[in-house]
């Protein structure tokens, strides 16, 4: 029993070290937040996070659409996330989910525009307890499962 605990909290322990840690804007690097108000002039983040490849994510709102950013150390955009309507998804994704997730249902959707322009789509569905993100291409054909969410307020 007591090996079985300290097993979980072993477990528990590694996986709050692979997610992002939520961080002060004062602990962003200078060159970071330059970028960010460089690409999204008058934007204020709302939270920041350092994601565990070393990237910084800013999570605003801009044009009341709901947005992140993630830029690399020296300030170089890698990419942004906006939020969009479930309905402006590609058919082909509701078709993925409906024959590869039966009765699961879209609680949210995303596009994904890496620096070089590439755009991608997400579709966040949850079945039940459990809660997945998918990754389309721009063309709405499936690449592959990104994350299994277990909490809600921890998914970004």
């Amino acid at each position: 029993m007591k090996s079985t605990i300290i097993t979980a909290a072993i477990i528990v322990f590694a996986m709050n070290l692979a997610s992002a840690q939520k961080i002060k804007e004062t602990e962003v690097p200078k060159s970071v937040l330059t970028s960010f108000q460089t690409y999204f002039k008058g934007a204020k983040a709302n939270a920041w996070d350092k994601e565990k490849n070393g990237e910084f994510e800013a999570e605003f709102e801009m044009n009341k659409v709901e947005m992140s950013a993630n830029f690399s150390s020296d300030g170089t955009l890698i990419e942004t996330e906006e939020e969009i309507a479930i309905s402006s998804l590609p058919k082909s994704v509701e078709e993925y989910i409906n024959k590869n997730y039966l009765g699961s249902k879209i609680e949210e959707a995303a596009k994904i525009t890496d620096a070089s322009g590439k755009m991608t789509y997400e579709a966040e569905i949850k079945k039940g307890k459990e809660e997945v993100e998918l990754l389309f291409d721009s063309n709405g054909q499936f690449l592959k499962k990104v994350a299994e969410l277990k909490d809600e307020k921890d998914k970004d």
